[in-house]
């Protein structure tokens, strides 16, 4: 059965690495975190002191980094120019900076061209934003992964505590508001559904539920497009 190119999009804290993660897993592909990749320019534009208000400062450095995605023991891990920053990249002080970093179409570039690359060949899973827009727009599944927001606030919130970061769930709701718009409104790859995306509220479920309704739209995906 041909592999597939599944896109899936969605806003934070809708869990869209863990779903991809675990729809891989199943189905035997590989998973590309889109988002992962920008986190990486975040964190190391936080670290050298680049500033995030100098588009040109931020694509110089984009356009200078290797980025790589592997998987190893179950595990996705980012490797930028061969050290391992896997967890330094989770913090909401890199996921802040990501949000900017990403809208900076010098930084868009060499980000999107790579993904690109490692999904032409199909049997990929790739999440972001925009994946089914603008990396994959003729993907052959898309999918918009979405829950309440208070939902969502909470899942950040536990990924924060897990990694030893604790914040009121107040204040992460307000982080995930002024996260949508800013994703929303920005001017480069806005998140937006893509008009063939099927929409998948995974509100009352956990990634392990919502991983098999995915899996399950690809099994009728491939049939249909085997002819």
């Amino acid at each position: 059965m041909r592999k597939l190119i599944i896109a899936i999009d969605g806003p934070v804290g809708s869990g869209k690495s863990t779903v991809a993660r675990r729809v891989a897993e199943l189905l035997g592909y590989a998973h590309l975190d889109s988002g992962a990749m920008y986190r990486a320019v975040a964190w190391k534009a936080l670290r050298d002191g680049v500033p995030l208000d100098s588009p040109d400062r931020l694509s110089n450095l984009a356009h200078g980094l290797r980025v790589d995605l592997i998987s190893r023991d179950g595990k996705l891990h980012v490797v930028l120019d061969g050290e391992d920053i896997t967890n330094a990249i989770r913090t909401s002080q890199v996921s802040n900076a990501a949000s900017i970093v990403a809208v900076v179409p010098g930084v868009r570039a060499p980000m999107v061209a790579e993904q690109q690359r490692a999904g032409a060949l199909g049997g990929v899973v790739m999440e972001g934003r925009d994946i089914g827009t603008v990396v994959f727009p003729h993907a052959d599944l898309k999918i918009y992964l979405d829950a309440l927001p208070e939902v969502r606030a909470d899942r950040r919130r536990q990924e924060l505590l897990e990694k030893g970061e604790l914040h009121d769930v107040s204040k992460v709701l307000a982080e995930v508001h002024e996260r949508d718009r800013r994703d929303r409104e920005r001017e480069i790859s806005p998140l937006i559904r893509a008009a063939d995306a099927v929409i998948v509220d995974n509100t009352a479920m956990d990634a392990d539920e919502t991983a098999r309704v995915i899996v399950l739209l690809a099994g009728e995906t491939a049939k249909a497009t085997a002819g």
